[in-house]
């Protein structure tokens, strides 16, 4: 990650998001903004690879510069950081774009690590947020089950898609099919691509709608 963009408005906050993303990657060089007005025209002017951005902000919401940045810059991973653990904040947030979703109140070296993971393709989702996701989805999916368009998945995709929608990681879906983490991750980028999806909130669904747990 070479250029990255940290929204939060409270300065003792984010001084400390910045420290421990530079430890995650020393190289990245970051563009901090405290309002939503301010993210907006980092966007405009420069190409990101992450963005860490908070919700509550004094003139909005993060979820404006998430989805500006999926509209403007694909290729960049928006990763909400925030307080907020309800759906009313999460799912607005995940159907704008993030990639991932952490909470501020988990430890640093946890935050550090989810963050590290997202070189392997590994969506950041605090092991709260990965559980409601799914809870979520196998509720609202039941009833759209009979419309779902035909996707062709290999049997090994499907192991590792219903894997990936229960909120292992990735090293432990090698694991328990006995593959490496790379090859796994390369599995989760394929299965995106067939699927049309971006993030694991999106793969749990289309994992529910397949009737995969089902069958796991």
């Amino acid at each position: 990650m070479k250029t990255i963009l940290l929204l939060e408005d409270l300065p003792e906050i984010r001084a400390w998001m910045k420290d421990l993303v530079l430890r995650v990657f020393p190289d990245g060089q970051i563009s901090e903004a405290a309002r939503v007005h301010d993210a907006l025209e980092l966007v405009s002017a420069i190409r990101f690879d992450l963005a860490l951005v908070d919700l509550g902000l004094p003139d909005g919401s993060g979820v404006d510069v998430v989805e500006k940045l999926r509209e403007t810059q694909s290729d960049c991973q928006s990763v909400v950081v925030t307080i907020h653990d309800d759906d009313d904040h999460l799912f607005p947030a995940l159907q704008a774009g993030a990639f991932g979703y952490i909470l501020k109140e988990q430890a640093r070296e946890l935050i550090a690590e989810q963050l590290q993971r997202m070189s392997q393709g590994e969506p950041p989702l605090s092991p709260s947020i990965a559980r409601r996701v799914i809870a979520y989805f196998a509720d609202q999916a039941k009833p759209q089950a009979n419309a779902l368009p035909h996707v062709s998945l290999t049997e090994r995709e499907s192991e590792v898609l219903l894997r990936v929608a229960k909120g292992f990681t990735l090293p432990e879906i090698g694991v328990q099919l006995g593959l490496s983490r790379h090859t796994i991750a390369d599995y989760v980028k394929q299965i995106y691509r067939k699927l049309n999806v971006s993030s694991r909130a999106e793969a749990a669904l289309e994992a529910q709608r397949l009737g995969l747990f089902r069958r796991g």
